[in-house]
């Protein structure tokens, strides 16, 4: 690759991750100040209850949420981590007092990809879930909506 490519390259990386901080904070601001369901009080639960929803997806036997299910809520508290500690270290390699150092490349590589394993698993984890309660939860994410509840459902 040319040194001009590479330059370019590196721009647009830089871009995108300015792009990140701006959606983490939107989205950070979202979980404390947004609608009922999109709040952190509603989704992050014990870690208890998340072992046991795991248990009963594993069955099959889930119970369907408006909101986000247990494991839902705790893969977005991780990929919020996550990404933002991609992001720190992404603007901590382009300071004086760290750039160049390798150690910290490979942590923000590691990182990246490790954000990259999450997404995967959020998306099999909205494909069972969509499975299992017969809703397109791609469709809710997008517009906010659900059907009614039904007997058994969790707020």
């Amino acid at each position: 690759v040319s040194a001009q490519g590479w330059l370019g390259w590196l721009a647009w990386h830089e871009v995108l991750g300015e792009c990140l901080v701006a959606w983490v904070t939107v989205r950070l601001a979202w979980g404390w100040l947004g609608p009922r369901h999109a709040r952190f009080s509603s989704f992050v639960v014990r870690p208890g209850a998340a072992w046991r929803y795991a248990c009963q997806l594993a069955r099959g036997q889930a119970p369907r949420h408006l909101g986000h299910n247990p494991l839902g809520g705790w893969m977005i508290v991780a990929m919020l981590a996550v990404l933002s500690a991609t992001l720190l270290t992404g603007w901590l390699f382009t300071t004086d007092w760290l750039w160049g150092y390798a150690w910290l490349a490979e942590l923000h590589e590691g990182l990246a990809w490790t954000l990259l394993a999450l997404a995967a698993l959020h998306v099999l984890g909205v494909l069972v879930s969509s499975l299992l309660h017969q809703e397109c939860l791609v469709c809710a994410m997008w517009h906010g909506r659900k059907r009614p509840p039904a007997a058994g459902d969790q707020a």
